[in-house]
């Protein structure tokens, strides 16, 4: 009877064991197939492809696609902008692929405001707001270098006007000088405190050039100027506003 007992608990154990082994393998196996384990693979690069073509290279690789837009005007309609996992990633299959496309229509935004702005400034702005410059044109103003009127497609456009981005916008800036001639004014003889009041009346821009060494500028006198009021002739010279006039002075000149 000692020695069946003892064979049912060996038999017992032994089945225990097996139950145990057969379990671990079993495990093991099912980790395998969970994780997927040797089935990873490489990302592809689809940036800047066609999203249709892009999605159907990824889906063929049993990727999961998630697809989002926005707008670069300097990239063809529905490319693709960005890819997350980036190409190159090693990721298992089933993972999803997310996607950045450039939209087919361009959003509308309100156009800035760019009057008075220097052209630096505008450009900026217009960069911001992913629009471009388009067509500029100089005309006579004391203003140099500002924005003096905006359009787009020959059509003056307001602040505030909603307007594709991507758009090109005509910029009209002020090429320095105004439209009123006027005769040179004369102002040699006189202190430069003098000359700048009379000057800067007529929107002159004034170059002073030191003659030795100057201790008080605006008690200095004026000995020369160019242009000066009468040309060879006799005649008066004439001077736009927004031009330059150099002012030669010196300090305690004689008459």
């Amino acid at each position: 009877m000692k020695e069946s007992l003892k064979r049912n608990v060996w038999f017992h154990v032994g089945v225990i064991f097996g139950i145990c082994f057969l379990l671990y393998v079993l495990f093991f196996a099912a980790l395998h197939w969970l994780t997927r384990h040797g089935e990873e693979i490489t990302i592809p690069d689809v940036r800047g492809k066609d999203v249709n073509t892009a999605i159907t290279t990824l889906k063929g690789m049993h990727f999961d696609i998630y697809v989002d837009s926005t707008y670069e005007p300097a990239v063809k309609p529905l490319a693709v902008l960005k890819q997350v996992p980036d190409s190159g990633s090693i990721v298992k299959q089933g993972r999803t692929v997310f996607l950045t496309v450039n939209m087919l229509i361009p959003p509308r935004i309100p156009m800035p405001n760019l009057v008075n702005l220097s052209y630096r400034s505008a450009e900026l702005m217009l960069k911001n707001n992913k629009l471009f410059v388009g067509d500029t044109t100089y005309v006579p103003d004391i203003a140099g270098g500002a924005i003096k009127e905006q359009s787009v497609k020959g059509k003056a456009i307001r602040p505030g006007d909603m307007i594709p981005q991507g758009s090109k916008v005509d910029l009209v800036i002020g090429n320095g000088q105004g439209n009123t001639e006027f005769d040179v004014p004369d102002v040699t003889n006189m202190t430069v405190d003098d000359a700048m009041t009379i000057l800067n009346q007529y929107g002159l821009q004034i170059t002073l050039v030191a003659q030795g060494e100057i201790a008080d500028t605006p008690s200095a006198q004026i000995i020369d100027q160019k242009p000066r009021a009468k040309n060879d002739a006799g005649g008066m010279n004439r001077i736009k506003e927004g031009q330059f006039i150099d002012l030669a002075i010196k300090q305690n000149a004689a008459p």
